[in-house]
């Protein structure tokens, strides 16, 4: 057994990768020859146990001598097939690919384009706004007073402040996209029918329920002879096309400073089927958006005469939705480039 092991070893030592023809492939079969699963190594250290025990260590010294040669010398090979790769400039097609992850949209982008889509459908053109906003744009044109309580429900990130009591010029980032709206409105005549996608920013504690960066796609129609009715049955629309044709709507009456009347609107369960479950909390309804008909005031401020036009406008989440379509249980997971989270969302287009 020795004089074989010596053989081995001689071999090994006198084995050249100028000799291999088809170099990357040879240096594999040379590694599995000797340190493959049922290479020369394995072979040798079953005979092994089968020696006396006095000889035992003596071929053991051998045998580590020959498992480091052969490590060696594989070693020695690869470097030299990798620099022959990288001096010619040439990839060997007999080495393992390594295939790189294909990347793919963001579920929130997934879900906000899929909104856009829907109300597309029925006339809604997208309109889009600065994300540093003045107060007038964000507060004052919506109703909202300098010293209105409502300007209390959002916790804004000022930039700059600069208090004048005539005429408001404080600097911030928008708590919502209402203030593309006022833009809209100031610049166009009716009739006007526009939705109004993007990033808004509020001073809140990141939780699995609420984050400081959140998104949001607020609707607005404004024309003659604008009903609530036409606002329920849009919202009724937008509301089967996104979560399935058996889908119900509720609308509970509410308040906002910038519509009147107001009211939030809750879709059946799309878990349990209107029958209750802890997603619902046994209720079987879930709320999904905010919205009414457009205060006059907010009409006027925009230079378009209430007496003769009307609208509606709403609002929603895109977490929010994308959390009930998707059944995501935490809003952070949205932010944290988790890729584990992100590949289950691969094949949605």
């Amino acid at each position: 057994m020795k004089t074989l092991i010596t053989q081995y070893i001689e071999e090994i030592r006198n084995a050249r990768i100028e000799d291999f023809k088809d170099k990357a492939a040879e240096v594999e079969q040379f590694r599995v020859r000797f340190l493959g699963r049922k290479g020369v190594m394995n072979e040798l250290f079953e005979q092994f146990k089968a020696l006396p025990n006095e000889q035992k260590k003596e071929m053991g010294i051998a045998l580590n001598e020959l498992k480091n040669a052969a490590m060696a010398k594989v070693e020695e090979f690869k470097n030299f097939v990798e620099e022959k790769m990288d001096t010619d400039g040439c990839h060997d097609l007999t080495m393992p690919a390594d295939f790189a992850q294909r990347g793919s949209r963001h579920v929130l982008s997934v879900t906000m384009n899929e909104i856009a889509e829907i109300f597309a459908r029925i006339g809604f053109t997208i309109e889009e706004g600065p994300e540093i906003e003045d107060d007038y744009h964000v507060f004052t044109a919506l109703n909202f007073a300098l010293d209105h309580p409502a300007r209390d429900m959002q916790d804004t990130f000022f930039i700059e402040k600069e208090p004048n009591v005539n005429k408001p010029t404080d600097v911030l980032l928008r708590t919502h996209t209402s203030g593309v709206q006022v833009r809209v409105m100031e610049r166009q005549k009716p009739p006007i029918r526009v939705i109004m996608p993007g990033r808004v920013f509020r001073n809140e504690a990141i939780s699995a329920r609420a984050h400081c960066i959140f998104h949001q796609v607020e609707g607005l129609y404004v024309d003659k002879k604008v009903t609530f009715a036409d606002l329920k049955q849009t919202l009724l629309y937008f509301a089967k096309e996104m979560f399935g044709p058996d889908t119900q709507i509720r609308l509970r009456p509410s308040y906002f400073p910038f519509t009147e009347p107001s009211a939030e609107m809750d879709i059946s369960c799309n878990i349990c089927g209107g029958k209750g479950c802890n997603i619902c909390k046994g209720t079987g309804w879930l709320e999904i958006l905010g919205c009414g008909m457009v205060d006059p005031n907010v009409l006027d401020a925009c230079g378009i005469d209430s007496k003769e036009y009307t609208g509606f406008a709403f609002g929603m989440g895109v977490e929010r939705m994308a959390m009930l379509k998707y059944q995501i249980r935490d809003l952070r997971l949205y932010f944290e480039n988790d890729l584990r989270f992100l590949h289950q969302f691969d094949n949605i287009i």
